[in-house]
């Protein structure tokens, strides 16, 4: 069961990275999502660690709300326990986002009529920010850029915000979409749509790293602050 637990986890366990887990975390998690739960034991004898350091890595996922303990019942003896996935775990856990993204960007790009596609990229814009509206807070533009930084720095993808200028100006240290710029630089027009959508501002994309830049820098337009 071990030598099948490392054969299979490595690619699983590398798209738990996009969680902020540690890989072992990330590997216990993959385990747990395969069954229909499994005790410390299980789990110890399956990735080859003291049932101690199980312990702590459960403590972890519970704290994250990641896993729950279930209670089994015995006719003899203290009750045992099993942890399985929580709702959350299970909607992490399974994500594969990023090559149904590809292969639909890839889709996107293969539409002729400009129009069109402007459009197209415009809704998706749109749809993204109906998503992130409720955590983008602020009555000026400044904050809302805060809140925007935040949120992507939540996601593990590092923004920031300078103030110094007469406009603040907000700077991705870091692709939110490495896959999709790579192949195709129009993820960067849907980017700055999105981001003049949730700031309720027109923004610029003045520096962008497929440029050679050293990261990609929006300004805005115009500020009525």
């Amino acid at each position: 069961m071990r030598g099948q637990f490392m054969a299979d986890s490595e690619n699983r366990a590398f798209r738990m990275v996009r969680m902020n887990l540690p890989e072992n975390d990330a590997a216990l998690l993959d385990l747990l999502r395969k069954g229909e739960g499994m005790t410390v034991a299980e789990l110890s004898l399956a990735m080859g660690v003291t049932a101690t350091a199980i312990r702590q890595r459960l403590t972890r996922l519970q704290a994250g709300e990641l896993i729950e303990r279930e209670t089994m019942r015995a006719k003899r003896g203290r009750p045992s326990h099993r942890y399985v996935l929580s709702e959350k775990g299970r909607r992490q856990t399974g994500a594969n986002f990023a090559d149904l993204a590809i292969a639909l960007w890839r889709e996107i790009g293969e539409i002729r009529d400009l129009e069109i596609r402007r459009g197209l990229l415009q809704r998706i814009s749109a749809r993204l920010a109906e998503v992130y509206d409720s955590q983008i807070e602020g009555d000026d533009v400044s904050t809302r850029m805060e809140a925007v930084a935040e949120l992507f720095r939540q996601r593990s993808v590092p923004f920031t915000v300078d103030g110094s200028q007469d406009l603040p100006v907000l700077t991705a240290l870091a692709c939110p979409y490495p896959e999709l710029a790579e192949q195709d630089r129009t993820i960067c027009a849907m980017e700055r749509m999105l981001f003049s959508e949730v700031l309720g501002e027109p923004v610029t994309l003045s520096q962008c790293r497929l440029d050679g830049e050293p990261c990609c820098t929006f300004e805005l337009n115009q500020c009525q602050c």
